[in-house]
């Protein structure tokens, strides 16, 4: 069983940048892939940034691109989203998630994914 904890939300300016992290415990997640969503209030789970088992491959929504970076740290068994030039429409409880079944890809559909987090929230000011 793995257990993941997510850290790093707050309130930011637009503009500003956020560093989350998403600790995993239980077992290691070296060879899962990860991924980053977000939920708005009243809007539907969506895809933010994934990464593979050994970061060879990432991707992003598109709303994101150029702004986010996802990474890992297999050796902490943490994965990272740095969040820059953030936008009022980031706002949204961040979760991560772990996926040990297709490791070598990034999923982006939420019901793939074994293992999340309780989230973190995100509120970004105009």
């Amino acid at each position: 069983q793995v257990q993941l904890v997510e850290s790093g939300g707050g309130f930011v300016q637009a503009g500003g940048s956020l560093r989350l992290s998403c600790a995993a415990s239980g077992r290691t997640i070296a060879s899962y892939g990860i991924g980053w969503f977000r939920q708005a209030p009243g809007k539907e789970r969506e895809f933010v940034a994934g990464i593979n088992w050994s970061s060879s491959i990432t991707d992003y929504a598109d709303a994101v691109k150029g702004r986010f970076t996802i990474s890992r740290n297999n050796a902490k068994n943490t994965v990272y989203l740095q969040m820059n030039s953030l936008k009022p429409e980031d706002t949204a409880v961040y979760y991560c998630a772990a996926e040990p079944s297709l490791p070598w890809k990034v999923i982006t559909t939420p019901h793939e994914y074994d293992y999340w987090g309780q989230g973190t929230q995100v509120t970004v000011s105009s």
